[in-house]
């Protein structure tokens, strides 16, 4: 199995191990667009893997705060009290960079930024760019990949 995900299409795919699509989700990447640097809030490209699943088993719309949860569940009432939290929810995929100099130590380490494919509020627009520079996802969406995917499953980010 390997990840795509297409930052101009908003779209992460699911291969089998051919080239045969298992599944397709959109998604939300960066509003800031695509980088690498440390504190640019853009979605690193290139070849990357799942270094870590958190939250198996934590119910739909559980809310992490730094990859630990907090013991409350996304509502619209939550929201509106923290307007300004920039919500990771359900699952964390994170991912960990493979090319050195690329998005792999120093100052471009996709794994030391924090870049997670995460679940969000199902009022987060997906098909259009909107993260801090994760990926995002639909918590339905992003159970179903969790599941289906083990540790180090290749995921490449591309800009096309």
């Amino acid at each position: 199995m390997k990840i795509q995900i297409s930052v101009a299409r908003q779209e992460l795919l699911l291969f089998a191990g051919d080239h045969h699509v298992l599944r397709r989700y959109p998604v939300s990447t960066a509003k800031a667009g695509v980088g690498e640097c440390f504190g640019s809030f853009q979605t690193p490209r290139g070849a990357h893997v799942i270094r870590a699943k958190i939250g198996a088993g934590q119910p739909e719309n559980t809310v992490f705060v730094r990859r630990r949860p907090t013991g409350e569940i996304w509502s619209p009432e939550l929201a509106a009290q923290y307007p300004q939290r920039d919500w990771i929810l359900t699952r964390i995929l994170w991912l960990s960079g493979c090319e050195p100099g690329r998005n792999r130590l120093g100052g471009v380490d996709t794994m030391r930024r924090y870049v997670y494919i995460h679940g969000a509020p199902d009022c987060a627009e997906m098909g259009v760019p909107g993260s801090h520079g994760c990926v995002r996802m639909r918590n339905a969406d992003l159970i179903d990949l969790f599941d289906a995917v083990p540790c180090y499953t290749p995921v490449e980010i591309c800009e096309n």
